[in-house]
């Protein structure tokens, strides 16, 4: 079983747990969410892990795409592009801005605590891979503190995602409002051109 698929059923992005936590951050960025787009787009904007062979490599940057693809199928193209758009990776691909349901998954993350994260992000071998690339990423990055970058590399698994979730969280205080007001988003047969009218989207 690939990464993805394991990552989908039983870890870091589990379908049965991931969602909650995302409603719940968004409920606190933006109000309760009522409407039922909102709720499609939290079950299904990770469903293109799904047979994955990474997480956050070429294969695994492309996750977006079957999410976007079933929302714009069922919804229009405009809940196709705000699911595609939650990767600030693939928005910043196709030259647009994340959308706010970019801002609630990074939230989500913080709020998912460490005794369900750790053991379900290791037992997919998911846990390893975003160590590295948190590695990699901050450095001589001035975006991280001191003290998270010493926890980033950190060899020890708590203390790592304590510094990243110091990290996640303070970039989702700088961007709770920055949710794309206007965007498109390109998937493969799929191009999508749509503009935010606000208020819960």
């Amino acid at each position: 079983m690939r990464i993805g698929t394991k990552s989908v059923l039983y870890g870091a992005h589990c379908l049965l747990v991931h969602p909650w936590f995302l409603a719940v951050a968004w409920w606190k960025l933006y109000g309760f969410p009522w409407d039922v787009h909102l709720w499609a787009s939290f079950a299904l904007h990770d469903v293109g892990y799904f047979s994955k062979g990474d997480m956050d490599g070429q294969d695994g940057e492309t996750h977006v795409e079957l999410g976007a693809r079933i929302m714009a199928f069922l919804f229009g193209e405009y809940w196709g592009a705000f699911t595609a758009a939650h990767s600030r990776y693939w928005a910043k691909r196709n030259g647009r801005p994340f959308s706010r349901l970019c801002v609630a998954d990074k939230l989500a993350f913080v709020l998912t605590p460490a005794w369900l994260y750790l053991p379900m992000a290791k037992a997919t071998g998911e846990l390893s891979e975003y160590m590295l690339r948190a590695k990699e990423r901050q450095a001589g990055c001035e975006h991280f503190t001191a003290i998270e970058s010493a926890q980033l590399n950190s060899p020890d698994a708590r203390e790592w995602l304590r510094g990243l979730k110091s990290y996640t969280r303070r970039w989702v205080e700088e961007h709770r409002d920055g949710g794309a007001d206007h965007w498109t988003v390109t998937v493969p047969a799929v191009t999508v051109q749509v503009a935010d009218g606000g208020s819960g989207r």
